[in-house]
């Protein structure tokens, strides 16, 4: 598994493909860091970094179907899948390789980020607690946005259309947060527990304010695990088809 998780990480870092999507993250980190710096109303520069993740989900969504579009999608337009399926590793390993590949490279953008809270710690104070639950909890999102991406690309030829599809169904889960909000749900208490208990955003608020819950931990992992089963499912149905 790990020679597999070694190419996979190679084919990331050896071309432009992971510098750039960490380029992007990058720019939306410092495009709101910047902004807060230009909204200044006193001599003291008051923010929150859990906010730059939270306010800019939408922006930070459009990264992970990039991320993820190419990584089986690809064996299958290359005709390399049945290479890969033939391999002695297992489905369940061939999956896990890629999912720990895609989710380094996901760290490694988050890690570069740390650049403005020690900018930050260096011209005043940075609450650290805060900032590392929130940073735990914008990775636990992005893992379980991770396994569904990679869902989409099993069950698709085109990386793109992987893409495409990836970006509706997590602007869905937007979605979801904003409905959730409306008066029509919240006047029916059960839809709007139901609502909430699914809702990834809603979380992640948990984990900016500095509160590490069991709860939220658990219901990423198991998101992240459910999918992650479904690929497993779908590339054993596939391979056993074509036998």
């Amino acid at each position: 598994m790990f020679s597999l998780y070694k190419k996979e990480m190679q084919s990331f870092f050896f071309s432009p493909f992971a510098y750039v999507l960490a380029a992007l993250f990058m720019f939306v980190f410092s495009l709101s860091f910047a902004t807060s710096i230009g909204s200044l109303t006193s001599s003291t520069l008051k923010f929150s970094f859990p906010n730059i993740f939270y306010n800019n989900f939408f922006y930070f969504i459009f990264l992970i179907p990039i991320l993820t579009m190419r990584s089986f999608a690809d064996e299958r337009k290359g005709g390399t899948e049945v290479l890969l399926l033939s391999s002695p590793l297992s489905v369940s390993k061939i999956v896990l390789a890629k999912f720990l590949s895609i989710a380094t490279v996901f760290l490694f953008m988050m890690t570069v980020s740390m650049f403005f809270p020690i900018y930050a710690a260096c011209k005043g104070e940075v609450m650290w607690s805060s900032l590392f639950c929130a940073y735990i909890g914008f990775y636990l999102w992005g893992l379980a946005c991770i396994a569904v991406g990679m869902l989409l690309s099993a069950l698709s030829e085109n990386s793109i259309i992987a893409a495409v599809l990836g970006e509706i169904i997590m602007q869905g889960f937007l979605f979801l947060d904003n409905f959730g909000a409306t008066a029509l749900v919240q006047s029916y208490p059960k839809l709007n527990s139901i609502i909430t208990w699914f809702s990834l955003q809603r979380r992640f608020v948990f984990f900016s304010q500095g509160m590490f819950r069991l709860e939220d931990l658990v219901f990423f992992l198991s998101v992240t695990a459910v999918f992650l089963t479904w690929i497993i499912i779908a590339i054993e149905k596939r391979r056993w088809s074509r036998s």
